[in-house]
């Protein structure tokens, strides 16, 4: 027979229903309450990597126009270099600039003679011999316009000597090499570093045998 709780004493049915109690909670606290603490717990750690991002983007947006005013000053040095170290060598600009400089200067280029360039680390020499006539001022004055170029330009092997034929504006006939630079990009610079490594690595030449004796 089903067991009457009118029929327990009062302690038994107040001991019986303070177990159902405590029972009924931990079916809640284990069934609901946990996951919901490990899901809010979860959640909160979502929260906390979001405000992070938040809070780094929030900083990133205030150094934006930190960020583009340093771009903007690269650019404009960038574009400073390339005027002084072009990225590729052009003789036909080049004489018509000197042309203009000597014209200038009262002298007359009876020469210009381009060599090899030689490569360096991360920009390339371009050597050219130069031959000259005018005067002794007029050769200054060249040459001051020349420290003055936008592109560099360095001045080497100068050789002066008397014209054959002496006038008034061309007492003087001058010979020199004119050095100009270029700046080589990273497919120039890899490929010169390859270059110089093959020649490097390349063996010794073997000494050659003795010539026999002719009896």
């Amino acid at each position: 027979m089903a067991l009457s709780l009118n029929k327990l004493p009062w302690y038994a049915q107040l001991g019986l229903f303070l177990a159902m109690t405590v029972a009924g909670i931990g079916i809640f606290y284990y069934y609901y309450e946990t996951p919901a603490r490990v899901e809010m717990a979860k959640q909160e750690k979502e929260l906390k990597v979001l405000r992070a991002d938040l809070d780094k983007a929030r900083a990133t947006a205030k150094k934006l126009p930190e960020f583009k005013a340093q771009v903007a000053d690269l650019e404009k040095r960038l574009g400073t270099l390339r005027a002084v170290l072009p990225e590729e060598k052009d003789a036909a600009d080049l004489l018509r600039r000197l042309q203009t400089v000597a014209v200038q200067s009262n002298l007359v280029i009876m020469g210009f003679k381009p060599s090899p360039t030689v490569t360096k680390e991360v920009h390339a020499e371009w050597p050219i011999t130069l031959e000259l006539e005018g005067n002794y001022h007029n050769l200054a004055a060249f040459f001051d316009r020349l420290g003055r170029f936008t592109r560099i330009v360095t001045v080497s092997g100068l050789e002066v000597k008397a014209a054959k034929s002496q006038q008034p504006n061309s007492t003087i006939a001058a010979k020199c090499v004119a050095t100009t630079y270029v700046l080589l990009d990273k497919a120039a610079i890899a490929a010169a570093k390859e270059k110089e490594k093959a020649k490097n690595g390349r063996p010794a030449p073997k000494p050659a045998a003795p010539a026999k004796k002719v009896a």
